[in-house]
């Protein structure tokens, strides 16, 4: 079932000039489509903005108090409540508070279940794409299976079923015995037994006999969105930040601004830890392949679910561009700490001319290393917790 460029391309923001930028082309069996740029593309360049086909927050961090539109995860919160919130510190006041865009006055609520949008325009696109056919809000797991129920019930609900189908069925997806993986992976050990729960509920809130998607499986469901999940992250406060970094104000002015949000930084960080922003998943057409020397980065600059793709580096045409799976400080790991990585998060070995120099080397993995993955355990542990 495959698409057109033109469909491949249809969800992002200016389809003109992303069509004369880059294209969709098969690699091979194993890495199955790549992006390969047409033109010439320069560091900085932002190649394309892209809206998904569904999103979701993750359930954990909604119930963490973590506000976000239900439709772009746009963050809800004020800078200023969101500051106070990650700080604990009620009393804090923000400077420059104009600067912050969330606009509480305009956020709605769904008459029926309360789930909140920031605007009329997302709570309509919502209704008109999937919440209508949704009879269950909250299901037992994080973003997995309501990426799943989003899929099925904008299908259920839209008046070209075929077309819909057919975007998702070019996302990536598995043999069946990389999917017993993937839905063991995302679920962990304690949770395997609630597979067969979670495919009861979703049979039979959205079971509908002529959807190909309910058809395939729930565990190919399951794992497709695994497979091709990208986090978005949102967050009112950063927001704010940048456009104070673009304020243009005296020596002494900005050194005061740069001390109160280093300051508030440290704060946050005391009170909260590494978690700040809105989090979720959704599903995007225009997926890049991993290298861990990445030409390009994907953001969420707009506090919103648009999803900007930027090079980090010039790019010829004809090049592929690959974006990382990894975080910096674990690309800068040995060889075989980032193939440990890959193969046990993504389920393949990659083969890009960094590991390919790198393959014959002696596993160079260092204590530090080896802490640091240990930690990554814990943080994994927590999540599904």
């Amino acid at each position: 079932m495959a698409a057109s460029q033109d469909v491949m391309l249809s969800f992002c923001v200016d389809t003109t000039k992303v069509c004369n930028c880059v294209e969709v082309r098969f690699i091979d069996k194993v890495k199955g489509k790549g992006l390969f740029a047409k033109k010439a593309i320069k560091k900085g360049d932002t190649i394309f903005v892209e809206r998904p086909l569904v999103s979701s927050q993750f359930l954990w961090n909604s119930q963490y108090k973590y506000k976000a539109c239900e439709y772009c995860l746009s963050a809800l919160e004020t800078a200023q409540d969101n500051a106070r919130r990650l700080s604990g510190n009620p009393g804090l006041s923000l400077p420059h508070t104009e600067l912050c865009k969330v606009r509480p006055e305009l956020h709605q609520a769904c008459p029926q279940c309360q789930v909140m949008y920031c605007s009329n325009e997302c709570r309509q696109a919502a209704a008109d794409q999937y919440h209508r056919a949704l009879s269950m809000h909250y299901p037992p797991e994080t973003s997995s299976i309501m990426l799943m129920a989003r899929m099925v019930a904008t299908v259920k609900q839209a008046q070209d079923k075929y077309c819909w189908q057919k975007l998702f069925f070019q996302l990536c997806s598995r043999a069946a015995n990389e999917e017993e993986e993937i839905a063991h992976k995302l679920l962990g050990e304690k949770f395997q037994g609630h597979l067969t729960l979670l495919q009861t509920l979703f049979t039979t809130a959205l079971y509908d006999d002529h959807l190909n998607m309910v058809r395939m499986g729930f565990r190919s469901l399951f794992a497709l969105v695994g497979t091709n999940g990208q986090g978005i992250g949102t967050s009112s406060l950063s927001q704010w930040v940048q456009a104070c970094d673009a304020l243009e104000l005296t020596s002494q002015q900005r050194e005061q601004l740069d001390s109160f949000i280093d300051q508030l930084y440290k704060d946050i960080e005391k009170e909260t830890g590494d978690f700040l922003n809105c989090e979720g998943s959704g599903l995007f057409l225009l997926q890049s392949n991993h290298s861990c020397i990445p030409k390009a980065e994907a953001s969420f600059p707009n506090n919103n679910f648009l999803l900007h793709l930027s090079a980090l580096s010039d790019i010829s045409p004809g090049e592929e561009i690959c974006i990382s799976y990894l975080d910096c400080c674990q690309r800068d790991r040995s060889c075989h700490s980032r193939q440990k990585l890959l193969r046990e998060n993504y389920l393949f070995v990659c083969s890009c001319p960094k590991c390919v120099s790198q393959m014959d080397e002696l596993d160079l993995t260092s204590s530090e290393e080896e802490e640091e993955e240990e930690e990554d355990d814990m943080e994994e542990e927590i999540t599904d917790v």
